[in-house]
């Protein structure tokens, strides 16, 4: 989920427009890999890095995270979707942990189709970058 900022950029707009489509475009990939048979998705959202961003653009990240678990959730239930996520959420604002703690227990329940988010400090090897 690297470069929404440079999209946007590329386009004239705010760095928080990347960020937000960079959402929509999580969404239509989760949507594709359920509808093929995926069983395990990992998608790398916020690293250890991303912190050194501007605080505003990281606060804009951690709202749009609050906003797409919430905005989600039910449609994520439905087509059963369980959240998982890999790493240190201890950093994140009370807000977000709150929400993914609660979209984590309100997808618990699913058995068909698990797919896990690494979204948070993680610190990826070299070769990942």
């Amino acid at each position: 989920m690297d470069g929404n900022g440079r999209w946007a950029k590329a386009r004239g707009l705010d760095r928080a427009d990347g960020h937000r489509k960079g959402a929509e475009t999580v969404k239509t990939i989760v949507k594709a890999a359920a509808k093929a048979g995926v069983k395990y998705l990992t998608l790398f959202a916020f690293s250890t890095e991303n912190w050194k961003r501007p605080k505003a653009e990281v606060d804009a990240i951690m709202e749009l995270l609050v906003f797409m678990l919430e905005r989600e959730t039910e449609e994520l239930n439905k087509s059963e979707v369980r959240l998982l996520t890999i790493g240190d959420t201890t950093q994140l604002n009370e807000k977000a942990r709150a929400s993914l703690k609660k979209f984590g227990l309100s997808t618990g329940i699913q058995q068909v189709s698990i797919y896990i988010l690494g979204l948070v400090r993680a610190k990826y090897p070299a070769s990942f970058k």
